[in-house]
């Protein structure tokens, strides 16, 4: 089922999703897995990646995750880890959008909430920056139930706030943008890297093992085959993913690389909220044979 041709508007389908939220979370679960992957859930014996991650949802506790997965917070946890060097330059937090105070902010930068994603403005210049339009928009992503859309429970208990960050850019870059390379990793060790390049415009993705051998899969981003070379700094990223990574069965660690610099995105503990098709399908059996789930925790 195409739902996003049914309800065209993502935020009416957030506030369909807020009307839901009685619910509980594994009929919600179960039910948008079918709905978006067209076939039914395996919650108690799961083998697959994507079923593994709503198991992951369901039953498995871990305040870090919450702290994390906040946009904010998570730069302390960067930094317990001896990693502020790869945290983003911040330029300013605040609770609120009457708290922004524009003429204080450079020419260039990023303004989000931190508690979502996909809710930033890229402002490259000042003087032509919809400020008015922004602060409407922060205002709505401030007030959305992140939990509630993909009952992900370490957004839970995120108290949202608006963060500014220096805009990071690579006019070099053939693809346009930067390059966002996600590497997925499992008890600690990461196994599969991710990269989405071109994401504004003609969004595509390739997925490489950690030797970057090109694995010919799709996912709702077709991939644009094996012609992308090695980052030069792949394993100083890698080792990296690994540090940030061993306190958590699974998690998704975002970095980019610009101009030479590794920069740290954010850390995703249900990477596309689970809900993923992978073309060959087998693989979303390998990634979910890599996935070996804890005990439950209250």
């Amino acid at each position: 089922m195409d739902y996003k041709k049914i309800v065209p508007s993502q935020e009416l389908r957030f506030k369909i999703l807020n009307l839901l939220r009685f619910i509980p979370d594994r009929i919600m679960i179960d039910l948008q897995y079918r709905i978006k992957l067209g076939r039914k859930p395996d919650l108690k014996n799961p083998k697959r990646y994507s079923e593994k991650l709503q198991w992951y949802k369901l039953y498995y506790r871990d305040p870090l995750m919450t702290q994390c997965s906040d946009k904010y917070l998570v730069r302390d946890y960067i930094k317990s880890k001896s990693l502020e060097n790869i945290l983003n330059r911040l330029y300013a937090v605040y609770n609120n959008v009457d708290g922004i105070e524009l003429n204080e902010l450079p020419e260039k930068f990023i303004m989000k909430t931190t508690n979502g994603s996909g809710t930033n403005f890229f402002c490259k210049d000042k003087k032509e920056f919809d400020f008015q339009q922004a602060k409407q928009s922060l205002n709505k992503w401030l007030n959305r139930d992140i939990y509630a859309s993909g009952r992900e429970r370490s957004y839970k208990k995120i108290k949202p706030k608006i963060i500014v960050e220096a805009l990071l850019e690579d006019p070099e870059n053939p693809y346009g943008g930067i390059n966002d390379y996600k590497f997925l990793c499992f008890g600690g060790k990461p196994k599969y890297i991710v990269l989405d390049v071109d994401r504004h415009c003609n969004h595509k993705r390739n997925i490489y093992d950690t030797n970057w051998n090109f694995i010919d899969v799709s996912t709702d981003h077709p991939n644009f085959g094996d012609c992308y070379p090695k980052p030069e700094r792949l394993d100083n990223m890698l080792n990296i993913a690994k540090k940030l990574s061993e306190d958590f069965p699974a998690v998704r660690v975002d970095l980019y690389l610009v101009k030479g610099e590794i920069y740290f995105g954010e850390l995703t503990f249900y990477p596309w909220t689970g809900y993923v098709q992978f073309e060959p399908d087998d693989f979303d059996y390998e990634l979910g044979e890599q996935f070996i789930l804890p005990g439950k925790t209250d």
